[in-house]
């Protein structure tokens, strides 16, 4: 439940007084007509011309302009904003097309990637289901395992959706009697989804089809005629890839009948900016709806007695997280934050569910309980906790400075003994149903790649289920943690990979990479881009950043709203430690970032221009004053606040990206790269801010946009869009930090 909700804080939110001009279709027409130029520096690139027009907004009495403000337009429905990207990609082609190391980078990419991928297998009505990709599929295979002798067979193929593979399997819940999977379809990489059903013996598809889905799963009923899901309202035609998301509602839908005669369950028509996710209990009696407000772990939580047909405010306020776990009959067990800043396990009982008659199951430690998973036997679920408390389990996940580690718990609390982990690394899984005997989990590292394990509850016994065979020697490279002091003496860990032969000598090419942002953790898992990085001859950095989760909710709260400036500070301080602990010079350090990580970006080469040589912000949050108009943008307030908070905006104006570029500075070289369907950090954020930065750039540093089509926010990207985003990437950050 928690780690799905935090799919949103990759989005952003916008505000802020909307007028001026926008250009015309001929406007455009005459603009980028053979790709026209400005006049620019001697040795610099000739970019396109963009149009400015004359928009001022008025914040609390600043006059803030915006004169890019016609780029915020839906490339899909404004042909000047499709002239520019046009213009834009042209451009960007060509200079890439010169770069003399990126045929051999992609090609070595694509050998690197080309291993077999296989998720974390779970189980439901008897049938196993993983996915699996041979390793240059464009996306990944749903098979299904009837027993676990049988042989796997393909259940879902989205490669056979789309000539160019951009269509993506998006989830995939089978029904608890194992008969029905209902599964979504990803098209383009939007956050919009599509559901259908299909009969998984035969194959056969119901003519039951969902549209306009968003931030949801499903959830069936036990008896598997239908499930639980949640919607928002069908966007008005042509405004589906900005328009806010607002008035999210809970619906079940019975099988073998049309989305329009679904049954509306639970809504908040007084508090449209709410939005719910509903989960019906193991043992099929409970409907446990979780409501959000925004991207923080702060949740109310309503109980419906699916067979008594009431309903329960169990929590009735949005100041802690109540991530629901499991149920022992009215026993409810919950991972939670109140009082308790680095997490621990709460029980509360449906029959005196007050507060004070709460009962603390596990309590908080000194590291942060960043996940759980409750195992049982069967009969508890007609039970209260009684003597199933002994022989049940609960498998919790800590980060130890940003490592993982895996602790067992009898269900009356008692401490069982840690889970045996194969090093120092990431793990990933413990999932399945309470009455399970075993479960799965992943592990890999920075030169580790992925393994998944059957992990047996009661022995506690680990054993290999598959290992990734990756074309490289792990022995070769080497991972180190070290810790550093930020601007303000707060002691911040980073991890530090590269090739074990590497001489320290303050010139490795190095690649920096930071979030800082939305509780996410950034822990070292294993990735080809790292891998491919390392075997150019470079360094990877990874700094755990303020406002990330590593160290529970008072290291988030460092890094947000008006203490942002803390995980720039922290990302600077991460720069210059590289650089005083001789593994790197100016010359030769890049940062990189995405979505939160690519206002990172953008706001410390504002800051700290003189500090790096290359910077690749990813489809950042660059305007901070109006994230918050678009798609999901409002829900990052948790983490941003508001420019219509007078003291907030100041803050937020201080930092961002777009507004904070200067003339007559020379920037280093900058890739930003983001897509055409990206409807979770709208486009328009890079379009605005490469347009800017190619206006005030004074260097002789290129500053240049990739625009992918038919790709999003990073989910369900082609793997052939990766490799080739990836190869433009590293041969662009090759060419300037000198790596022969």
């Amino acid at each position: 439940m928690q780690r799905f909700l935090l799919v949103l804080l990759m989005t952003s939110t916008l505000i802020g007084c909307e007028s001026g001009d926008k250009p015309t279709d001929s406007d455009a027409a005459n603009t980028f007509a053979d790709s026209a130029a400005v006049s620019v520096p001697p040795g610099t690139l000739a970019y396109p011309v963009t149009h400015k027009v004359d928009v001022v907004d008025n914040y609390h009495g600043t006059e803030v302009a915006d004169p890019y403000r016609w780029l915020e337009d839906d490339v899909r429905e404004s042909a000047a904003v499709a002239d520019w990207v046009a213009a834009q990609n042209r451009l960007t082609d060509s200079y890439l097309e010169t770069l003399p190391q990126r045929a051999d980078i992609h090609a070595r990419l694509t050998e690197l990637w080309n291993y077999a991928r296989y998720s974390v297998p779970f189980t439901e009505g008897g049938r196993i289901f993983f996915s699996k990709n041979d390793g240059l599929q464009n996306q990944a295979v749903l098979y299904v395992q009837d027993s676990a002798e049988a042989d796997a067979r393909v259940l879902i193929d989205p490669n056979q959706w789309s000539e160019d593979g951009t269509m993506a399997l998006g989830a995939a819940v089978p029904s608890p009697d194992g008969r029905y999977l209902a599964y979504a379809i990803q098209d383009g990489g939007s956050d919009w989804r599509s559901w259908r059903i299909m009969e998984i013996d035969s194959g056969k598809l119901l003519d039951d089809e969902l549209r306009w889905l968003k931030f949801t799963s499903v959830s069936w009923a036990s008896d598997s005629k239908g499930f639980y899901y949640s919607r928002y309202p069908t966007p008005e035609e042509g405004a589906a890839m900005q328009s806010l998301n607002l008035n999210q509602a809970v619906y079940f839908h019975q099988i073998n009948t049309a989305q329009s005669a679904d049954t509306e369950v639970f809504a908040t028509p007084e508090h449209p900016e709410w939005g719910h996710f509903a989960e019906v209990s193991e043992d099929g009696r409970w409907l446990i709806i979780t409501t959000f407000v925004g991207t923080d772990n702060r949740y109310r939580v309503t109980v419906r007695d699916l067979r008594e047909h009431s309903t329960l405010a169990l929590i009735d306020h949005f100041r802690h997280d109540y991530s629901f776990i499991g149920n022992l009959g009215s026993e409810f067990y919950f991972l939670s934050n109140d009082a308790a800043p680095k997490y621990r396990i709460i029980a509360m009982d449906l029959q005196q569910p007050a507060p004070e008659h709460w009962r603390e199951v596990v309590p908080e430690a000194e590291h942060v309980l960043v996940g759980a998973s409750l195992f049982a036997s069967s009969a508890a679920a007609e039970t209260t906790a009684g003597d199933e408390a002994a022989s049940g389990r609960l498998l919790l996940e800590y980060l130890q400075d940003a490592k993982s580690s895996v602790m067992q718990y009898a269900l009356d609390g008692s401490l069982i003994g840690p889970v045996a982990l194969p090093g120092i690394g990431s793990v990933a899984g413990f999932g399945g149903r309470q009455d399970a005997s075993s479960t799965y989990f992943s592990f890999s590292s920075y030169n580790t790649p992925p393994a998944i394990y059957r992990h047996d509850i009661a022995s506690g016994e680990r054993s290999l289920f598959r290992q990734a065979e990756v074309d490289f020697e792990p022995e070769d490279y080497i991972v180190t943690q070290v810790f550093y002091a930020s601007k303000d003496g707060t002691r911040v860990p980073m991890f530090i990979a590269h090739r074990r032969d590497l001489q320290r000598n303050g010139s490795q090419p190095t690649l920096l990479y930071g979030y800082g942002g939305f509780n996410i953790s950034l822990t070292p898992d294993f990735s080809v881009r790292w891998l491919a990085w390392m075997e150019m001859g470079g360094v990877v950095a990874v700094a755990n950043l303020r406002g990330g989760g590593e160290y529970g909710r008072e290291w988030h709260q460092a890094g947000t709203r008006l203490n942002k400036q803390n995980v720039f500070d922290d990302f600077i301080a991460a720069a210059e430690y590289l650089q005083q602990e001789q593994y790197t010079d100016r010359q030769h350090l890049a940062i990189m970032g995405g979505s939160n990580g690519g206002l990172l970006v953008g706001a410390v080469l504002n800051q700290r221009p003189q500090l790096f040589a290359a910077a690749l912000p990813a489809v950042g949050v660059m305007d901070m004053l109006r994230f918050h108009r678009f798609t999901a943008g409002r829900f990052w307030t948790d983490d941003y606040g508001s420019a219509d908070n007078a003291e907030e905006f100041a803050a937020l104006y201080a930092y961002s990206p777009y507004h904070n570029l200067q003339p007559g500075t020379g920037y280093p070289a900058v890739l930003v790269t983001t897509a055409d369907r990206d409807d979770r950090v709208v486009p328009g954020h890079s379009f605005k801010y490469a347009a800017r930065l190619q206006e005030v750039q004074s260097g002789p540093a290129p500053v240049l946009i990739r625009i992918e089509t038919r790709a999003g926010h990073g989910g369900g990207t082609a793997t052939d869009k990766a490799i080739e985003l990836l190869a433009d990437q590293y041969a662009f950050l090759a060419q300037h930090l000198g790596m022969k």
